[in-house]
């Protein structure tokens, strides 16, 4: 009988390492494949240019237009689910603890709002967009892609506030501190390495969104000056240039990809290193 539990551990042990490293292996080749068809046409333009007349059919020009157009709508959207994201956890962890059918009941529809596929957000915020008469601007991708993030943004801070010791929050209540001051004296302090993870994790998935700001956000070969005007982004210029009959405007697809990328690793590694950083200070 303790052969077949030895002999039970092993393969599940050895089933779990290979499905790690198959998901590892997995991203490496579609990196690898990215940048080996991308490569060849990724030069110093393509980020630091606007398209010129006829880029989309082999014309001079790059994506920096998609590039600043993305980090705006992601930026704006980040900082509007920051107001909305941080409070609301705090909420559910700090004045909600006593109320754990309440608790449960709110995380449910926040999972079903992360769940939600982000076209059917791109629809709502266009639905809106016609309500309030508005055009494809700047400022309708940015507020689409808030309520995509938004649920994301909760769940995450939520989950990392779940896992304080709730002796800590009792504590505090038991010195005289109202649940507001808890709230953000102590849980916010405590969960803080968290709501980095929480705020970088989101933005990257707001600059990588693309059917959410497909009908919102518009188009456009030059760089947004205000809200009112539309803005690319790189998700669909990758989109438009995938779509062309040309093979060079093709592999700027794949350039573009590996711009869009990069930047998404950059925020991945970010969010990592300031947790354990946050983490370890929070320690001291």
């Amino acid at each position: 009988m303790r052969r077949i539990k030895i002999l039970e551990e092993k393969f599940f042990v050895i089933l779990s390492a290979f499905m790690t490293y198959s998901l590892i292996a997995v991203l490496g080749f579609i990196i690898l494949v990215i940048f080996v068809k991308g490569y060849s046409a990724l030069d110093w333009d393509m980020v630091l240019k606007t398209p010129k007349g006829g880029y989309y059919y082999g014309g001079e020009g790059g994506v920096l237009n998609a590039i600043v157009g993305s980090v705006y709508i992601a930026f704006g959207a980040t900082l509007i689910a920051i107001f909305i994201g941080m409070p609301a956890a705090l909420y559910i962890n700090v004045q909600l603890v006593r109320y754990k059918r309440t608790q449960n009941t709110i995380r449910y529809f926040l999972d079903a709002l992360w769940g939600i596929p982000s076209i059917v957000y791109g629809a709502f915020g266009f639905a809106l967009m016609l309500f309030f008469g508005m055009n494809a601007s700047l400022l309708a991708g940015i507020i689409t892609v808030a309520l995509l993030i938004s649920p994301i943004m909760v769940r995450t801070f939520d989950e990392v506030l779940s896992t304080i010791p709730k002796g800590l929050h009792e504590a505090s209540l038991a010195l005289g501190s109202t649940r507001t001051e808890t709230a953000f004296k102590v849980m916010f302090k405590q969960g803080f390495p968290g709501f980095i993870t929480a705020v970088l994790l989101s933005f990257g998935r707001g600059i990588g969104d693309a059917a959410s700001v497909l009908f919102t956000a518009g188009y456009t070969d030059r760089v947004p000056t205000n809200l009112d005007e539309p803005a690319a982004t790189l998700p669909l210029a990758i989109f438009f240039q995938l779509g062309s009959p040309i093979p060079e405007v093709r592999d700027r697809a794949f350039a573009s990809s590996i711009i869009l990328t990069v930047i998404i690793l950059i925020i991945s590694l970010t969010a990592r290193y300031l947790s354990k950083r946050y983490s370890k200070t929070n320690l001291k």
